[in-house]
């Protein structure tokens, strides 16, 4: 049996999360919200315990997962060296949705670095997180809480879904906040190399750090690599059962598309839903078969909803879903690095 506790995702009950701290102690797993996505979480310095989270989510063992961290301090007895700028960076950014992949020290398992020398670490922006993490007494280490390959889960309920049974601890806070996970960059390299685009854009992050970023050819979405540095470099990653159709370009040509596709399928018999922003869709003038994923106006509602979303089209058993795609900069970078991965097939209007 998993046991779910649900707390207050802002003054998360003290009793609750020791019970969970004593189980991850124990070398248990433990589900809990971030500020990004829910993370299923084993302690980080017990191999035994992080070989667990690849069993209960059927995960390649190449594919490294991030360290969570509650307090500062703990990057330097993870690291072996962290450059000045990222020294600077972790005070600004942090607790926030932000990753640095660093070289390892010895007390990290390979395990949870599918054999690298680096590491990737955060420090959640999350208060049930970080009580975790600080109840435990040492860091967690947290991939996603859902099957691999699928949508990650923005609420316990997605978590429920994919986990009861599989782990020891459900915690359970409600709705994340920003519905990607965060953003991960190689500080190993310079200039450094934006692994994953997240809520933290690279417009945001040149600002802050006053460095210039590259962005890896992978975090646009559109290739793979043989050894990953960070998670979602290599696999296919948050896809639905649903054949998800991504159309990208001009908008106004994107919006012809749509409907032309939606018809085309429905004229076969086909259950299709449109994943369409408010702004599209009022423009479209349609009303079915529509699952609203935010505003054009405002990308963080697009990757708020966007999990939430493509598990949609499953929980609704659709055929297909067709979705409108967005510009590569800003959060929409974040948004099409996620579309891409999960798409079926991306069509060029």
């Amino acid at each position: 049996m998993t046991l779910i506790l649900k707390v207050d995702p802002v003054n998360p009950e003290i009793t609750k999360i020791r019970t969970a701290a004593e189980i991850l102690r124990k070398g248990g797993l433990v589900a809990f919200p971030t500020e990004t996505v829910y993370g299923l979480g084993a302690d980080a310095l017990n191999p035994n315990a992080v070989r667990k989270i690849f069993e209960a989510k059927n995960r390649p063992l190449d594919n490294p997962i991030i360290v969570h961290i509650c307090d500062k301090s703990q990057l330097f007895e993870l690291v072996e060296e962290v450059p000045e700028w990222v020294i600077k960076a972790v005070e600004i950014l942090w607790p926030g949705p932000v990753t640095f992949v660093l070289k390892k020290r010895k007390i990290v398992p390979n395990e949870v670095t599918a054999g690298l020398p680096t590491v990737a670490i955060r420090m959640p922006a999350h208060p049930v997180a970080l009580a975790l993490i600080r109840e435990a007494g040492r860091p967690i280490a947290a991939p996603s809480a859902n099957l691999s390959g699928k949508p990650s889960p923005t609420t316990g309920e997605h978590v429920i879904r994919d986990m009861y049974g599989r782990v020891d601890v459900i915690i359970d806070a409600g709705e994340t906040f920003f519905g990607v996970e965060s953003t991960v960059i190689d500080a190993t390299e310079d200039p450094p190399i934006v692994l994953r685009p997240g809520p933290m854009t690279v417009e945001e992050l040149e600002q802050i750090v006053g460095k210039r970023f590259r962005i890896h050819p992978v975090a646009l979405g559109r290739s793979k690599i043989s050894i990953p540095k960070a998670p979602g470099m290599k696999y296919r990653h948050y896809a639905p059962e649903a054949r998800l159709i991504l159309i990208e370009g001009d908008h106004e040509k994107v919006m012809k598309t749509i409907l032309e596709i939606y018809y085309r399928y429905k004229s076969l018999g086909k259950k299709v839903a449109l994943l369409i922003t408010r702004e599209t869709r009022n423009k479209l003038g349609i009303s079915r078969d529509v699952i609203e994923i935010g505003s054009r106006e405002n990308l963080y509602t697009v990757a708020k909803n966007l999990f939430k979303s493509l598990r949609m089209l499953d929980e609704k058993s659709y055929d297909i879903g067709i979705c409108e795609g967005f510009e590569l900069r800003g959060v929409g970078l974040a948004i099409m690095n996620r579309l891409r991965k999960a798409a079926s097939e991306i069509i060029n209007s």
